[in-house]
């Protein structure tokens, strides 16, 4: 797996998630899971539900058919990170640069490695101006994974 370890992003982000919520609410004997967080180099850049962006009929249906809306923070992925099961379906990752959570919805065509496809709606003009960028993603471990680490 060619991830790059990041020690100090990993401490900060469990650190920073645990400090906007995470902790358990007063009186709750409930234990809350804490993600943490690795970071890989990707390419990104972005797209729009347009149809002169898509193959398909209805542009707003993502590859796993999810319906993509504008206003929703979502990212296509480049399918090697499926095979090396970095990321998959539905899995949070935060992008430098940008703010706030972003769900992986859809896959990008199979010519494209190691690159990230930021949705931003019918916003073009947005997407243009985002053009294409070299950007750290924080993607989340898996408990699997730590658990071999221990």
């Amino acid at each position: 797996m060619m991830i790059k370890k990041s020690t100090c992003s990993l401490i900060q982000f469990a650190f920073l998630f645990l400090l906007v919520g995470c902790g358990n609410p007063e009186g709750s004997t409930e234990k809350e899971e804490v993600q943490l967080y690795d970071t890989i180099q990707v390419t990104a850049t972005a797209y729009n539900s347009v149809e002169s962006q898509t193959k398909k009929r209805n542009p707003s249906i993502a590859a796993w058919g999810d319906t993509l809306k504008p206003g929703m923070q979502s990212i296509a992925i480049s399918r090697d990170f499926l095979k090396e099961e970095l990321l998959e379906h539905n899995d949070t990752v935060l992008i430098e640069g940008l703010e706030g959570p972003y769900l992986v919805k859809d896959k990008m065509n199979k010519r494209w490695t190691r690159k990230i496809d930021i949705y931003m709606g019918l916003d073009v003009q947005a997407a243009r101006s985002w053009g294409k960028k070299e950007v750290e993603i924080y993607i989340p471990i898996k408990s699997e994974e730590i658990k071999k680490e221990e």
